[in-house]
């Protein structure tokens, strides 16, 4: 098989509805005209997921080819270990290997100490201490200034990643670029040159979600938005999204411009992707960390020789998929453990026939407990583990206001079979809480010793090493009583 060259944007926190050739949301219908042009010349796949909607996890499960269940990438302090398999290092054998921006965030250990605190405790936090209310994501605004290039780091990559193709000359070895963006990642940023590139009276604002599961009423606590949900705020956050993505966009046309000058067009495939998603106040949140659609969703384009071009794939397909697709690319074989399947035969064109399915799970910060996901079809159901499951139809309700669990028990039925024959749900369950006990046992030891020294959220300006302090950080309000409930938790292993 040929080897290609290949070309990865893999952005951060993208909503895969927003995009204009999605044709969702009108604001964004001019927004993005370079990935339009993308996916007008390739295959776009319309409902693509992740599998754990928070960045570690996320990429963790993507490179590995594994959900987390099984790599056990539990939060975004818990990825892979050092030494796994990831195509990023596979494909060193075969192709020239550039990684730029954010590439390394899928092993474990990274992320600050209020993370793994709230990712070892939250299911504990019965109290609901905010983790987010000093989180530096929350800020907003627009600045004054016209530069086209406002998010500097993220265009200096891009251009590193253009000067590399042009240096490139048919015979060369392959090559494969994974270019890693901060955009479009909260806090959220940009500036009049993109902000004006948004019309302001399509941007939405969306409805009250009135439900009040408490899973999803804990994430609101959890997270803390300190802005309000005026509308004039939720629009202007929206707005500012809707710009950073637009600005992302214009990154990806120069990088496909050079493409197209290049001698390797026809040899390469150009990938876009995102790792989760981001609410930006849809149901009354920001960030990512939920399985409700607009963290969960993210977008997939693919294009290049051999790929249908104008293609609109419905299937839901997962980036589960994206390592046996990278690999087939690359002419490398699929490995045994691989989860997911390749989309190339789908992309091409060759068959409809697919898995059908996305699943996805999450156990992290801001939860109250782990969670899991499966789409097909128009349904989509959530599993909450010790709360009740929630069933929406994504066509009759994009917005997933209208819980349909009671009256359509079959359907719930049917999905909840899917996720239970991929998943030994209990068996998961104790293998995350015995790490999650583990692990803060053993940071309890250490903290208490003074080991860790915390300059994250709330003690940026004033770094602390002591213990309380850092579990206030990590809980704002945290108590004895939080403690000796801890205390207890621990003594039940």
């Amino acid at each position: 098989m040929t080897r290609r060259n290949i070309i990865h944007f893999h952005a951060e926190s993208w909503d895969g509805r927003m995009l204009g050739c999605q044709g969702l949301h009108p604001a964004m219908a001019e927004a993005t005209p370079n990935i339009d042009r993308l996916a007008q010349e390739g295959t776009l796949f319309r409902n693509t997921y992740c599998t754990n909607p928070i960045c570690c996890p996320s990429r963790a499960n993507m490179l590995s080819g594994t959900y987390t269940h099984t790599c056990e990438s539990w939060s975004n302090f818990k990825g892979l270990e050092k030494g796994m398999w990831t195509y990023h290092h596979a494909l060193q054998q075969s192709h020239e290997v550039l990684l730029l921006g954010k590439h390394m965030d899928y092993l474990s250990g990274g992320h600050s100490v209020m993370n793994r605190v709230a990712d070892f405790l939250e299911p504990l936090n019965t109290a609901c201490h905010p983790v987010m209310n000093a989180d530096p994501a929350q800020e907003y605004g627009v600045d004054a200034g016209n530069e086209r290039r406002y998010h500097q780091d993220d265009w200096t990559s891009a251009d590193r990643a253009i000067e590399f193709i042009r240096s490139r000359r048919p015979g060369d070895r392959p090559f494969f670029i994974s270019l890693n963006p901060g955009l479009v990642h909260a806090a959220f940023r940009t500036n009049r040159y993109w902000w004006d590139r948004i019309p302001e009276e399509l941007v939405d604002v969306p409805p009250m979600d009135e439900n009040q599961h408490p899973a999803e009423e804990y994430q609101k606590k959890a997270k803390a938005w300190r802005h309000g949900l005026d509308e004039d705020t939720v629009q202007t956050v929206r707005r500012i999204y809707f710009a950073m993505c637009a600005e992302a966009d214009g990154i990806v046309g120069e990088i496909m411009g050079a493409v197209q000058e290049s001698a390797l067009a026809d040899e390469t495939v150009v990938i876009f992707s995102g790792d989760h998603g981001e609410l930006a106040l849809e149901h009354q949140q920001y960030y990512k960390m939920s399985l409700l659609e607009g963290s969960a969703r993210v977008p997939l384009v693919l294009k290049g020789p051999g790929i249908k071009p104008g293609q609109r794939i419905e299937t839901p397909v997962s980036l589960i998929d994206m390592a046996p697709t990278i690999c087939e690319l690359a002419g490398m074989e699929k490995r045994d453990g691989f989860e997911g399947e390749s989309l190339l035969p789908l992309a091409r064109g060759e068959t409809t026939q697919s898995r059908g399915w996305a699943l996805a799970s999450y156990s992290g910060v801001t939860s109250n407990t782990m969670s899991w996901m499966l789409r097909k079809g128009d349904a989509k159901l959530i599993v909450h583990e010790g709360y009740p499951s929630r069933l929406f139809n994504l066509h009759d309700d994009p917005g997933e206001l209208n819980d349909v669990i009671e009256q359509e028990p079959e359907t719930a039925a049917e999905l909840l079979a899917i996720i239970d024959a991929n998943v030994d749900r209990e068996a998961t369950l104790k293998v995350w809480q015995e790490w999650r006990k583990h692990n803060f046992a053993q940071f309890q030891r250490q903290a208490k010793r003074g080991l860790y020294d915390d300059n994250s959220y709330a003690l940026t300006a004033n770094p602390s090493s002591d213990y309380q302090e850092m579990m206030n950080n990590a809980f704002t309000g945290w108590t004895e009583e939080d403690e000796d409930r801890v205390a207890e938790w621990l003594k039940q292993r």
